[in-house]
């Protein structure tokens, strides 16, 4: 069993960057209320602009503002022409509408692909960039020579971020995708037909080793905080002894997810 390094790669593409990058680059960065994992992921952009020669800005604010507060808020950070990108942490407390937030942030700052303007254009594969962590998920693939073209993808969670536009950007490039969701019958029947498999639900341990057919490609994309550490999905002691490659926790699609963002900003 190989690792997909993502730590590795993500390295490689940033020390790119950081000599393509010719001019200023701002990336503002929206955190509504306390979220921990939200703040670890935060922290890891923040490492990666500064490593890049990115200015980065975190703006805090309260999960105490009404809608309306929140909205001339994101407003006034998205149209301050210092800021050449900007995106809000995900999830938001549940009280707020994500779309009515993100659909705030214009499509030439929109560095996650996440506003309708931005999605629209890449559900018709017309968009100069891809979401961060479908770009970082194809970038391993190509790197370790795993090819997509008429493989077997199974995606266990059909998210925003991951799952759902995973799912176009497969069938795009001519692959046979199954999407499952919590109310799938028989998720072993699928999993186990499985070329490549990728999970994003964020249930640490989902995946077992059984569940997995021999020499299958095993992406980890779920993530969990787990007494202080983050984990993934897949319990990786079973899982290893099938897989023929495999993604770790942390240092897998989580660096890469970063590199492509901001390879996004220089896009842009």
């Amino acid at each position: 069993m190989k690792v997909l390094d993502g730590k590795k790669l993500a390295d490689k593409i940033l020390v790119n960057l950081k000599n393509q990058v010719k001019k200023k680059l701002s990336l503002a960065v929206v955190l509504v209320g306390e979220n921990s994992v939200s703040k670890i992921f935060i922290h890891q952009k923040e490492i990666a602009c500064q490593r890049v020669g990115i200015n980065f800005k975190i703006f805090k604010l309260s999960a105490k503002l009404s809608p309306v507060q929140l909205k001339k808020e994101i407003e006034k950070i998205v149209k301050n022409s210092f800021n050449s990108g900007a995106i809000i942490q995900l999830p938001l407390p549940k009280k707020f509408n994500p779309e009515k937030f993100l659909n705030l942030i214009p499509e030439e700052k929109d560095v996650d692909v996440l506003s309708e303007k931005s999605l629209g254009k890449f559900y018709q594969g017309v968009s100069s960039i891809l979401p961060p962590t479908v770009g970082g998920i194809l970038y391993l693939l190509s790197h370790y020579g795993i090819s997509i073209k008429g493989k077997n993808i199974v995606i266990l969670g059909a998210g925003r971020l991951v799952g759902f536009p995973l799912a176009i950007q497969f069938l795009r490039e001519k692959a046979t995708v199954s999407v499952l969701n919590e109310l799938t019958k028989d998720t072993p029947f699928f999993t186990k037909k499985a070329d490549i498999l990728i999970s994003a639900v964020g249930k640490p341990n989902l995946v077992k080793g059984k569940m997995v057919k021999k020499g299958a490609v095993v992406i980890d994309a779920g993530t969990y905080l787990w007494k202080g550490k983050l984990v993934g999905d897949i319990d990786s002691k079973s899982v290893s002894k099938k897989a023929s490659f495999l993604t770790p926790v942390p240092g897998g699609v989580g660096p890469m997810t970063v590199a492509c963002l901001l390879e996004n900003l220089t896009k842009i």
